[in-house]
């Protein structure tokens, strides 16, 4: 996101909101907008759907329309989720080194969360998925939980590893949080098919990241049979917001749009890799979603924060303890990303002298 006043321009890269906005046929849909969608309410219930979106989502995926569940982004369906799965004691188990409202939200139901190791190599994080089903068989947990990939690490789960670890965690409730999908090489149909082979895991997306419409808060899952439960709790007969479900018809309808967006973040993120591997003390971790993770020397943090804000660049500055000295940036434009690795070196050269000028 850009903002500008008194002439002064910030850009945010702190959120992981697309810098590249949503396929143009988006702005069609508003264009076009009807009376009808907007004074009245769906009657998509009483054709016995929830919506046309869950309607065609099931249709491309080829899965029962009654297993695809809409939400307010991907965020209220894992709170759907947790209040409606997990009570007071109960254990949920989440990475160690993951997004902090996976606390929260259990935290709301005062339910128990025990975090899984994931560990740090010298440029990328990874799960120890022996020593997960280990922890699962022993701690009984009511929900599992993984983010593929996992914000802000980047890393991501392989299908193989998720295979491997719905056989082994018999009946726990796996929660897949794809939040970021469709960045990386994962054939996007897979994973949801496997909630017809597995009937205990749900797999959460949303169209807030590759889709650039974060403002529309369109979220849904897939989930497997034993989510009955789930399925009547988040049943809405009024149905849902229906210029937000054509907004997102239109999107998910531009597949060419969104694989270019897909091919330049994964380039622009390489521009990043190339200027931290050079800097002596920082490592950036390699990631499978348009944000990176970047580990800074301490005594940098205070004055770089600074220099970027003097610049008018916003990045995430982590102060939790799972994460000391890091940052994370959000993969912006092209001409952001210049902008900000031009006055990364320019702070990096003042400091300590470095690296020739980015490309």
């Amino acid at each position: 996101m850009q903002t500008t006043s008194n002439n002064h321009t910030t850009i945010y890269l702190d959120r992981n909101e697309s810098q590249f906005g949503p396929a143009p046929e988006c702005y069609d849909v508003l264009r076009r907008a009807s009376m009808e969608e907007l004074s009245n309410y769906s009657r998509d219930y009483a054709r016995g759907v929830k919506s046309i979106l869950s309607e065609r989502l099931a249709r491309e995926y080829d899965l029962p329309e009654s297993n695809v569940l809409l939400s307010y982004g991907s965020e209220d369906m894992l709170k759907q989720i947790v209040h409606c799965y997990l009570s007071e004691g109960q254990a949920m188990m989440i990475p160690q080194h993951s997004w902090w409202y996976y606390k929260s939200v259990a935290n709301e139901v005062d339910g128990n969360v025990i975090e899984y190791p994931m560990y740090s190599g010298e440029l990328r994080f990874s799960y120890n998925i022996e020593e997960i089903v280990s922890l699962v068989r022993a701690v009984k947990p009511r929900l599992l939980l993984f983010a593929s990939p996992n914000n802000p690490t980047g890393n991501a789960l392989s299908i193989e590893e998720i295979e491997y670890l719905l056989s082994r965690c018999g009946d726990t409730r796996f929660v897949l949080d794809e939040a970021y999908f469709g960045f990386n090489d994962l054939p996007s149909a897979t994973i949801p098919r496997l909630t017809q082979k597995y009937p205990h895991l749900a797999v959460l997306r949303t169209f807030s990241k590759l889709y650039a419409l974060a403002g529309t808060r369109i979220g849904y899952a897939f989930v497997g049979a034993s989510y009955g439960k789930l399925v009547t709790f988040s049943a809405r007969y009024l149905g849902y917001n229906q210029l937000s479900e054509r907004i997102a018809l239109a999107a998910f309808d531009d597949r060419a749009y969104y694989k270019d967006i897909a091919a330049v973040t994964a380039n622009e993120r390489n521009r990043y890799y190339e200027f931290f591997d050079g800097v002596d003390g920082c490592a950036a971790y390699r990631s499978e979603a348009n944000f990176i993770l970047v580990k800074l020397p301490h005594e940098d943090r205070d004055s770089l924060r600074k220099h970027l804000t003097d610049a008018g660049i916003v990045i995430k500055f982590f102060s939790e303890k799972e994460f000391p000295g890091h940052a994370r940036i959000t993969i912006g434009r092209h001409e952001q990303n210049t902008l900000l690795l031009t006055k990364l070196q320019e702070y990096f050269v003042n400091e300590r002298a470095l690296i020739s000028e980015p490309r």
